[in-house]
């Protein structure tokens, strides 16, 4: 219309893309490499396909990891923190001795069953001699609350005669994760041997019963060994 001044079309403003957060972005990458290096190991283990899954690329997978060998050492602290964490929730401090030591048994054990990647993680890093556990000042800080755990019970065992003095906990944590981890680690090998089914329901709580009878044995003291 003539007299009218026509107003400047002012460009919209272009819509912010949203960041990703981070942590969330980080965390994503952990729990597909935990799976990729489960399943292909460390040098099997793939990044592009880490990228891919995760819908990224792999220049943002070293944004957060220096290395892929730095990734598998995040991989390996993400995974114990998850046993770490779940042990610190047994509040064993609360139970009887002989009912601590076969909670801690029965959890290690179902810990193990629920977790047949963790076990494979666990295995790759020994084919690697657990160097990248070697490094870990994080890995060695988060081991110390779970064998000051045993140690305790241990100590109110041994001072109430329930359990034999003398007993080192990290002996007995090598020997209740060698049971618990076994059933996992060479069931394949074991079922092909003796055409076992070690994963059916029976097999699993016969074997969780008896790891948990066989660490009660292994500690338990004069006042205790008659009944």
């Amino acid at each position: 219309m003539p007299g009218v001044k026509k107003q400047p079309v002012r460009a919209a403003k272009p819509v912010p893309i949203k960041r990703r957060d981070r942590e969330r972005t980080r965390q994503e990458i952990l729990d597909i490499a935990f799976e990729e290096f489960a399943e292909n190991g460390l040098s099997g283990g793939n990044t592009d396909a880490i990228a891919a899954r995760a819908n990224i690329t792999k220049r943002l997978i070293f944004y957060y990891f220096n290395s892929k060998e730095e990734l598998f050492t995040a991989v390996l602290e993400m995974a114990y923190a998850e046993m770490r964490a779940a042990e610190e929730d047994l509040h064993l401090e609360a139970l009887e001795p002989e009912a601590a030591i076969r909670r801690l048994a029965e959890f290690t054990f179902d810990f193990h069953q629920a977790h047949p990647q963790f076990v494979r993680l666990v295995s790759i890093e020994n084919i690697h001699r657990g160097r990248h556990m070697a490094i870990s000042r994080r890995l060695k800080e988060m081991t110390q609350p779970s064998i000051s755990q045993i140690a305790k019970v241990l100590e109110r065992g041994a001072a109430c005669g329930a359990i034999r003095p003398g007993i080192d906990p990290v002996e007995l944590h090598m020997t209740l994760n060698a049971l618990s981890f076994f059933a996992v680690a060479n069931r394949h090998t074991f079922e092909a041997q003796f055409a076992f089914d070690m994963s059916s329901p029976k097999a699993r709580a016969q074997r969780r019963a008896e790891i948990a009878d066989l660490l009660w044995r292994c500690v338990r003291g004069d006042r205790t060994a008659a009944v």
